[in-house]
């Protein structure tokens, strides 16, 4: 496998029923994160953030996702810089920071709606409603649900952010 991003669906087996949580192919994991190595680039130290999480590994995820972050910040690509805030969003997520999770989360979702970056919009309304569904607010979890799935499906229905 190259060093380009690889699409981590793949390595998604399911979603725990309880949490909404991914579950993975661990051993997929690991072998992708040894194929990375030390690799320092922002695409690199991204897809690390995200392998790290699916671990559980949420201080090294969160090391790797500010990284990123910030290579992001560096280089003056917006898209970059705000898919690298959205990697970091669900670091916070999971470590249970859930408040500055959503927060960071909804920021996402409005750049991209503004610059018109469907996916990662989508991306953001997912991951908000996961963020939701952790808080409890499952109403408001179904409709950040529902947005992604227009927004993922080009439905004129879209909800605004």
């Amino acid at each position: 496998m190259s060093l380009a991003r690889v699409n981590l669906k793949w390595m998604i087996t399911g979603y725990d029923s309880e949490t909404l949580r991914e579950q993975v192919d661990r051993a997929a994991v690991e072998s992708r994160l040894a194929e990375l190595g030390s690799g320092r680039s922002t695409a690199a130290l991204g897809e690390k953030a995200e392998l790290l999480r699916l671990l559980g590994r949420y201080g090294e995820a969160l090391v790797a996702a500010e990284h990123a972050f910030r290579l992001a910040h560096f280089s003056g690509d917006r898209e970059q810089l705000t898919a690298a805030r959205l990697r970091r969003a669900r670091v916070f997520q999971y470590q249970g920071e859930l408040d500055r999770a959503l927060a960071e989360m909804t920021a996402v979702r409005a750049t991209a709606t503004l610059e018109e970056w469907a996916s990662l919009e989508g991306s953001a309304a997912y991951s908000a409603g996961c963020a939701l569904f952790d808080l409890g607010r499952y109403t408001e979890s179904r409709e950040a649900f529902a947005a992604a799935l227009d927004i993922r499906t080009g439905s004129p229905a879209r909800v605004p952010a």
